[in-house]
């Protein structure tokens, strides 16, 4: 490998890397920060500028993760015929779905019962898997028009609802509402409706081709400068006129820092416009600002970008065994109903369990760093074994 391909794959990893240790803080902050289970972080009647940031800096990650799984399959599709890579993005699809339905929702319940499925961040990534094995066959520019159509226009469908406990009600909440649902004394709750998600990562693949081998550096830095200037430009202009990009309008607060939150407050389920356009257009500003970045911090965070499913699978583990310990610790709590009823981050009212928000920052730096020899180990095997066709489904 080549040391522009060195730098190419730092690039991606370091942003990658990032929003993972980011998207551990909101799992943190879920199970063990005390006022999670008092009210919203984002609700501006009742949160604080720590609090909103903690919640809100996570919107980062899954539009993110996904762009970056897009450009990561336009690059192994330059190892692949379009049949291998479109068979190979499929199978990863269902198996990234099987795997939601099954050790991800053990790790959220910790409960074999299943007594609650999710349908979230894995199950989105896996659908649209699916779909880019699709598109694949089409040309790079088809497919960036269809995603910029969906991301542009899905706001349209804010107004459309299924009401009721039905089937079609359910099959629509996949597509564009977020809603709970009960089956046979099972609840399920789809967290992530796939559009405009399904999108994302079609537009991650388009984006691949400023990273080939070959492609001028300094043009790629220009690229995905001005691309992330003019996604926020736009954010910015459809926040002002306020009428359409997200569901919920902002509103003059009780201050200039509140009415600025509410600004930037934007809807992540689904994703809207405005989320996608500020989430998107950082990260190709990051890209851009980084990609020359060296040294240890670099090498350090770029670890777990290139590890991402297995830190992800372990982290849920580890911070819901933690939240359960501390529970137990905790007088009056009882961490068995979390298992015989639902997890800790359904629970309203949580009296008397939970943490500070600095102390709850603390856990989050042990748990990244405590997972960190074990993603360098199983990055080191990963490496030394690229023959066992297994490890690219984790």
């Amino acid at each position: 490998m080549d040391n522009f391909s060195k730098n190419r794959i730092t690039a991606i990893d370091l942003l990658r890397g990032t929003v993972m240790i980011i998207m551990a803080l909101d799992h943190v902050r879920d199970y063990l920060f005390t006022d999670s289970f008092l009210y919203d972080p984002l609700d501006l009647a009742r949160t604080n500028g720590p609090v909103f940031f903690t919640r809100w800096v996570t919107h980062f990650c899954a539009p993110i993760f996904m762009l970056l799984a897009g450009t990561s399959a336009y690059l192994i599709g330059q190892r692949k015929t379009k049949q291998e890579l479109s068979v190979f993005l499929l199978k990863r699809g269902i198996w990234l779905i099987v795997l939601e339905l099954t050790v991800v929702n053990l790790g959220w319940n910790f409960n074999l019962e299943f007594p609650m499925f999710f349908f979230i961040t894995i199950w989105a990534l896996g659908l649209s898997m699916i779909v880019l094995a699709v598109l694949v066959y089409l040309p790079v520019k088809v497919i960036l028009s269809v995603c910029l159509l969906i991301i542009a226009g899905h706001n349209l469908l804010d107004s459309v609802h299924l009401d009721g406990n039905t089937f079609p009600s359910f099959l629509w909440a996949l597509v564009h509402d977020q809603r709970f649902f009960s089956w046979h004394e099972k609840l399920f709750l789809v967290g992530y409706p796939i559009v405009p998600l399904l999108a994302v990562m079609p537009l991650g693949y388009c984006m691949g081709v400023w990273y080939t081998t070959g492609y001028d550096v300094a043009k790629r830095q220009r690229h995905l400068k001005w691309t992330g200037l003019c996604a926020l430009t736009v954010f910015v202009l459809i926040r002002l006129l306020n009428s359409y990009g997200d569901p919920v309008p902002w509103t003059v607060q009780k201050d200039n820092f509140f009415t600025f939150l509410s600004f930037i407050n934007v809807n992540k389920y689904p994703p809207s416009l405005s989320y996608l356009l500020i989430t998107l257009g950082t990260a190709c500003l990051f890209l851009s600002f980084t990609e020359r970045l060296k040294g240890p911090g670099v090498k350090i965070i770029s670890v777990y970008g290139r590890v991402p499913m297995f830190y992800y699978l372990v982290h849920i583990y580890v911070i819901h065994a933690i939240a359960m310990l501390a529970s137990a610790l905790t007088p009056g709590q009882d961490w068995r109903r979390w298992i015989l009823e639902k997890p800790i981050w359904f629970t309203e009212n949580l009296k008397g369990y939970g943490f500070s928000l600095p102390v709850a920052y603390l856990f989050w730096v042990c748990v990244v760093i405590g997972l960190y020899p074990l993603c360098k180990r199983y990055d080191a095997y990963k490496q030394a074994h690229k023959d066992k066709w297994w490890l690219s489904y984790l």
